[in-house]
């Protein structure tokens, strides 16, 4: 079963909070009577196998009480357990997930998943930002850090990069180390490479140009128009066996723009996920 899953956390964003709010937002989104349940490639999904999975549910029952530093990190690492626990258990019962995020430090909980499931995985990842710091104001788990985590961890086998436009010499030196394939933006636009076998998506919002996407924390101009982004879902070959879409922050949308288009790439995504079960 293709299933849609949201994971509520913002708590390794930088700049602003909001993200957690993403996954409701999204949702209400799509269903809302202002658009229908149509997939641009022909897939109704209001009669699709498809469900909603609720929310990853970060209550813990008591234990261990920590103070200080020392209780943020302790707090953060199982947040993150929660994670990869819900998305093995989604992974083991035959289920293909789109998971709806939160900020983009939850694709490194999901692929510790993922990866265990699905040897010799590529990860396309849609994204204004590379995401590469060895570490972001302190941080090792930041939103700015996931892939260079997910390298770390081996957790998949090939890692392209498309949209990017911020690129350090920091993040540089990390991607060079782990052979990590990032297409800055330039005068053309992206192109999808080749894939084959299993391919998680990974789409970060503000891979999208503000104009298009003003509802996400990091506004990072001379992005991709929405058209753009279709085209490049549309171009993914591949088995695609998962997917997230996160940043999406509703306190900086405006009148739910990002929302409908964060709802346009989830209706495209589910309907490859059904195709590719189906294959």
């Amino acid at each position: 079963m293709i299933r849609v899953l949201g994971i509520p956390y913002d708590a390794s964003s930088s700049f602003l909070r909001g993200p957690a709010k993403g996954p409701d937002a999204i949702l209400r989104a799509l269903r809302s009577p202002s658009a229908n349940m149509w997939s641009e490639s022909g897939v109704d999904l209001g009669n699709a196998p498809w469900e909603d999975a609720g929310e990853v549910d970060f209550r813990t029952p008591g234990g261990t009480v920590w103070s200080g530093d020392e209780a943020e990190a302790r707090a953060r690492e199982t947040e993150r357990d929660l994670i990869t626990a819900r998305i093995g258990a989604e992974l083991g019962a035959g289920n293909r997930l789109l998971s709806l995020g939160g900020d983009h430090s939850v694709t490194l909980p999901i692929l510790r998943a993922y990866g265990r499931a699905f040897p010799d995985l590529t990860v396309v990842q849609l994204d204004a930002h590379a995401d590469l710091y060895d570490s972001f104001e302190g941080d090792r788990f930041s939103h700015g850090c996931p892939f260079a985590r997910i390298m770390e961890e081996g957790l998949v086998s090939r890692l392209i990069q498309l949209g990017v436009r911020t690129l350090t010499g920091e993040q540089t030196v990390v991607r060079d180390r782990f052979g990590v394939e990032t297409c800055r933006m330039d005068d053309s636009e992206p192109v999808m490479p080749d894939l084959t076998g299993p391919v998680y998506l990974s789409l970060d919002l503000d891979v999208l140009d503000p104009a298009f996407a003003p509802g996400v924390s990091h506004h990072e101009p001379g992005g991709l128009s929405t058209r753009a982004v279709l085209g490049l879902l549309g171009r993914l070959r591949g088995r695609l066996v998962g997917a997230d879409i996160v940043e999406l922050n509703p306190d900086r949308d405006v009148q739910d723009v990002t929302a409908m288009v964060a709802a346009k790439f989830a209706r495209e995504i589910l309907a490859m996920l059904i195709d590719s079960q189906d294959a």
